[in-house]
This record gives structure tokens, sequence and C-alpha cells, in this order.
């Protein structure tokens, strides 16, 4: 007699011998118990989890006659009977399995559904098991739906699928759905136990273990894997047979990877790489089972009860759990998960395996090697270098001396405020150190540089710039204690510049008899309140700017301060404007209104709107449009063409011809836009300036209307 595989030998003939579905086997079993029975089963799951075999069950219970011919329909089928025995030997003519792979057509279906309605030969009931069912096509989907809704009372069907989506759901409805579940590796390692010890073959419980996780939820896949390890070991099946066999890695690398990992020692961690790499083992299952071996550490630091205890390991496991923080074991957890993700980016896999490891020995919370490497960096580049680095910057951005320098009545320079502690926090690399120190002295330069001498201001001391805040305007006061016109008043520039820039040290300014306005003293204690501040870095600052946004401030601070010129006035037209109709064209002479009226796009519509028109003249035949253009640009291009083109199809009668001049324009279609969106402006803004709710706000509370808020509507 032939060998018959163990995953065939040891189907399950009852429910009581099916592992790992004990939510379908009791619903089966009370339906067939109370007779609530179904016409249509369908069943769901992946590969090797029992959908045939619970389909022959079925068909058993529902066609079983006992062992004595008068037996009914039952949950226990005896397997002594001609029809249990027939089923089990694939022999039965009531019970047709069919592969929907290679039956998938209408015809095929056609063929099934005439002969349901006969009856059938010498059972109870025809059982039709459609295996593959999401294979068939709608056409035959389509054709079957009739007969699953209704079919004849002697007639059951199963459907089984290994990919429920693709089933319509008008199938669906027709079917009680029973999704078998994939087997836990605890109820794989206990079925094997009992089919190895009725084989008469020696096992090592790890090696069955390692069966059961191989076989990935499939019990007929574990039933394979354990027919290849007996042939493989000559008849035992042994832990180091099963991991040669599968190729499985030795659970001995990774726990020497976690011990080089708690010590840090990131030379051991590459000699186990290159251990691995001497014999081709694969760092993509490497990754995987170092996370399961992570995930088992995690559980032995938070629910020890839940650590299988018949691992080969666990006595590493609970020594590594205590080695590490619990923090600790996520982080390389969560290293390890990414790390075999991003290994198929790396440039080989070695590389992709040694760096996820060096992540985790750099990341570990507290003990990474990057705190290490940039202490040196701290103590060579210190935060108490800062005011010397502030003053060589002042002293390179400061003028040359002059005679406002000896002047006796200089401000005082402010006093140099004691080097700040320390820095405890992580130092910064020489980069970063560099970055900051450069800002540093760019702050201390733009707080302590002299503004550039005015001419004729030889005999004043060289005021203070302003500080870094928002312009106000220069204030008009009287000198106290003095008459009108009793002492000649300063410039507005130099009364900002004293309102904003002075120190608290300073001398108080010659025209205020030795008091200070009261107008004055807000602009000057925010003035103190930003020097006092002067070692902080700007808002738009940070710790880690880079060196562009250094040289930026330092070129600020080498500029000179200047005044920005003084907007030109706008100039007046020339003439008033006349609108003067021509009426050989029959038109009013509006040369703006005709202008943006012209079907024209792009440039050549600018050309219209920014046009003036100087002169035209008409007679019966042609027309001359006399255009004044603000630049040459606009007419390049064949605009002007484009613009005569849109005049003749205005004027369609005369032949029209546009000339045109540079020069500047004043009463333009532009122009008149421009000026008819400002007047809506200015009516939105008088409208809502005089709303008595508006008006409440601003005497109520101190509301005010923000400038530029207001929109007229379109």
């Amino acid at each position: 007699m032939s060998y018959q595989v163990l995953a065939r030998k040891y189907r399950p003939k009852n429910f009581e011998t099916l592992v790992g579905q004990e939510h379908v086997v009791r619903a089966l079993t009370h339906a067939l118990d109370t007779g609530r029975l179904h016409h249509a089963y369908l069943f769901t799951g992946t590969r090797g989890v029992g959908k045939t075999t619970l389909s022959r069950i079925l068909a058993k219970s529902l066609n079983c006659t006992g062992p004595d011919g008068t037996g009914g329909i039952t949950a226990q089928p005896c397997g002594q009977c001609e029809a249990c025995r027939a089923i089990d030997a694939g022999r039965f003519v009531d019970y047709i399995e069919m592969d929907a792979a290679s039956n998938r057509g209408v015809d095929e279906m056609a063929q099934l559904l005439e002969q349901a309605v006969y009856a059938p030969s010498n059972a109870r009931f025809k059982v039709y098991m459609i295996d593959e069912v999401h294979m068939l096509t709608n056409h035959a989907f389509n054709a079957m739906l009739k007969t699953l809704e209704e079919p004849p009372e002697h007639v059951k069907f199963i459907l089984a699928t290994t990919d429920p989506q693709k089933i319509p759901v008008t199938v669906l409805s027709r079917c009680l759905q029973f999704n078998l579940k994939q087997m836990p590796p605890g109820h794989i390692v206990g079925h094997l136990e009992n089919i190895l010890g009725q084989e008469g073959v020696s096992f090592e419980q790890p090696a069955l273990r390692l069966l059961a996780q191989g076989a990935h939820g499939s019990m007929r896949d574990a039933l394979s894997l354990t027919d290849q390890a007996i042939a493989y070991a000559a008849g035992a099946v042994t832990l180091d047979a099963v991991q040669g066999m599968l190729g499985a890695l030795d659970q001995s690398y990774l726990v020497r990877l976690l011990d080089a990992l708690a010590q840090e020692n990131g030379a051991d961690l590459l000699a186990v790489a290159d251990e691995m790499a001497s014999r081709s083992l694969s760092y993509n299952g490497a990754l995987q089972d170092l996370g399961t071996l992570l995930h088992r550490i995690a559980l032995a630091q938070s629910v020890p009860n839940a650590v299988p205890q018949d691992l080969p390991e666990l006595s590493d496991i609970q020594r590594l759990a205590a080695a590490f923080d619990p923090q600790e074991v996520q982080l390389f957890y969560q290293i390890a998960v990414h790390g075999r993700n991003e290994i198929g980016l790396a440039p080989d896999e070695y590389a992709g395996f040694t760096m996820t490891l060096l992540r985790m020995l750099a990341f570990r919370p507290g003990q990474g090697g990057a705190e290490r490497i940039a202490a040196p960096v701290a103590v060579a580049a210190p935060r108490t270098q800062a005011p010397a680095a502030r003053a060589a910057a002042a002293a390179a951005a400061a003028p040359a001396p002059g005679p406002a320098a000896q002047a006796p009545a200089a401000p005082p320079q402010r006093p140099a405020a004691p080097p700040p502690a320390p820095n405890p926090a992580p130092a910064m690399n020489s980069a970063r150190a560099a970055i900051n120190a450069a800002l540093e002295a760019a702050r201390a330069a733009s707080g302590q540089r002299v503004a550039p001498k005015r001419p004729g201001a030889d005999a004043a001391p060289a005021a203070p710039p302003a500080a870094p805040a928002a312009p106000a305007r220069p204030i008009q006061v009287a000198p106290s204690g003095q008459p009108d016109g009793g002492a000649p008043s300063a410039p507005p520039a130099a009364a900002a510049q004293g309102t904003q820039g002075a120190r608290p040290g300073a001398a108080p300014p010659p025209w205020s008899g030795g008091q200070q306005p009261q107008a004055m003293a807000r602009p000057q204690a925010q003035a103190r309140q930003q020097e006092d501040n002067s070692d902080e870095p700007p808002s738009w600052v940070t710790e880690f700017s880079d060196d562009t946004a250094v040289a930026s401030e330092a070129a600020a601070v080498a500029a000179p301060v200047s005044a920005p010129p003084a907007a030109r006035a706008p100039g007046r037209p020339p003439h008033e404007y006349v609108i003067t109709p021509v009426p050989a064209l029959d038109w009013d002479g509006n040369w703006p209104a005709l202008a943006a009226g012209l079907p024209l796009r792009g440039v050549s519509q600018q050309l219209a709107l920014q046009t003036e028109l100087v002169d035209c003249h008409a007679d019966a035949a042609s027309a001359v449009f006399k255009l004044r253009v603000p630049v040459d640009t606009l007419r390049a291009s064949g605009n002007s063409e484009k613009l005569q083109a849109a005049l003749q199809e205005v004027f369609a009668g005369k032949r029209i011809t546009v000339e045109t001049e540079i020069g500047p324009v004043w009463y333009t279609a532009s122009a008149e836009a421009k000026a008819a969106r400002e007047e809506r402006q200015r009516l939105a803004e008088s409208i809502v300036a005089g709303d008595p709710f508006v008006q409440d706000l601003e005497r109520s509370f101190g509301a005010f209307v923000v400038p530029g808020s207001v929109r007229p509507p379109v």
C-alpha cells in the first residue's frame, strides 16, 4: 500500500476531532440537533484551516443512517454506515465536489443546476460542494441565484472560498456565512504531538513550536512541514533538523545581539552580524525573529504569565527582561520593525541590518553615543565666550573715532553683565556652537554699534541707534522750564534717536533741563526693557538658525542707518479731460469706456487700458486714432495691430488706423478704474466710520477699525 500523507491520513472525521474551529462547530451542531437546517452554507478562511473537512463532516451528518441503518440527521455521524464510509472514501454519488477554478463558466453552472432537480439516488440529501467559489464568472453567479435562493428540498449547497470579497453580495445574502480562523500555534503543537505519538515518531517540543510558527496558522501546512521534517531527520523531529530544514535563525544569535546591546558593545554587534553573514542567514528573517524576541521580553516585563513556559530561550528572555528598561524594549522593537521595512531600500541586506543595530545602540535612552561624542565640543565652545565675541563684533562694526569721540558728554557704556553659568544641557556639535557664537556677536554688535555721524554734528556726541522696535513718530515737545524758542530745538531725527536709544545710565539731553518730558517716559521704558533683553535672541532667531541668518544679521549690523528717500509727489495733468465726440464714427469720444470694452486679452488689453487718446480724425471712409503709450514695451509683439483689429471690429464701416507715441498719460481706462475703486473704498470707510455701533465700540472700549480691513462690495 502506498504511503498516505499526514494531512490526508489524519483528516478529522467528525466535529469532535476538528481542531481550532469551535465557533463553527458549535453553530452547526446546534443547527443539526434542532433541525434548523439552512439550504446554503459559505465557509471562508485561508488555506488549510478546514473548509473542505467541515463540508464533508456536514454532508455525513445530513446523510448518516447509523450503524443499523435507521438513524437520522445527527451531529455525531457514525462513520460506519454506507454514506459515511463512501463520503470518507470520496465515492458517494450524492456528494458532488466541484472545483470552481476549472468549472467557472455559465455552461458548467447550467449543467449542475439541471442535475440538481433530480432526487438523490441513495441518500437523504444531494449535497453540492463548490470549492473556490469566488473564481466563478459573473454570469455563472447570476445563473445560480434563483436556484440558490429556492433550491429543491433535497438539495444543499456548501460554498468554500479563500477570498469572500470577490463574491457578489447577492450570493452572500442567500447563504449562512462562517469565517474559519487561523490555527493558533498552541493548537497546532497539540495536534502534532497527537499525530506523532500515533505514528511513533520521536520529537522535541521546541521543534514542534518552530513548525507551528512556520505554518502561519494553516494546519495542512503544519502537517506537510512535519512530513518533510520526518524525512529530513530520518525519523526524528529535532530542533536542529527543523532549523536546518526551514533555514530558521538560531535564537542564540539574537540573544547575543541583545547582550551586546545591553553592554553597549558595538564591536560585538558587528561580530555577530558578520558571523550570520558567513552562514548565509537571512537578515530580513533575523529582524522578524528579533521583533518576536523583543515582544516576548516586553511580555516578560509586563505580563510574565503570558510568556510560554516551554520556550527553549525562556531563561534568556527573563534575564534580558531584567537587563533592559521597558521603554528601551519598546524603542528597540520599533526600530526593528522599521528596519525590516527599510531593508529593501538599503544598499544591501548587511548594511540595512547593521544600521538597524547601530541605530538601537545610538538611540538607547540616556546611553547613546551622540552625547558622548558631543561632550568635547561643549568644553571647546562654552557660552561664556559670548561677551568676548560681542565686544569684538562691536569694535569691528563701529566707525573710526572722530572729534565727537572725545566729547565729555558721551553717554557711559552699560556695564557688562556677569558671564552666565555653563549650560548643563547636552552640548551642541561644533557647527551649531559656531552658529550660536556668531549670533551672540551679532546681537552684541546690534546693541552697541554707533550710528554714523551727520554732517555738521562734530560738536555733539553721536546718539546711539534706535532699539529694534516699531518705528515711532518724532514727538515735538516744548523744553521743560524754558520759554518757547529759547533754545534751538533738535531735528526730528535726533529727537527720535534720543527717545528710543537712551540707555539706563545716559545723561538727560540738554534741552530737557534736567527733566524728561512725560510723553517720552513710555518710549524710554520700552527701550530699557529691550536693552535688558538684549542677550535674548530675536523672535525670528532660534538656537539652530543656519548660516544665512547669521550672515544677514551681520550685514544688518555693518550697514549704516540711512533715512528712506522721500516719495516723489505725483505730477498734475497738464490739461483738463475733455470728451470730444466724433460724429463721423457715431462715437461719443469716451476713449476709456471704449478701451475697457474691447475684446482683448493679455498685453494687448493692457495697451488699450493704459493708453490715452490724443486725437481722432475721421472722414467718410477712414479714421485715425492717435494714442499716447506710457512705455514702449506695450507696443511690442504686434500689440498695436491687435488693438487696431479690435477697433476695426467696433467701427466696421471705416478703415481704422492706430498711431502711437511715447509719453506720459493721464486719462486712461486704467486710471478711471483706479479712481472708481478709490472712491468706493472711501465711501465704504466713511460708512463704517459713521456707523453708530462702531462709534459706540470706539467710545466704550477704545476700539478702532484696523486700517485696510474695510473692503467695499464688488
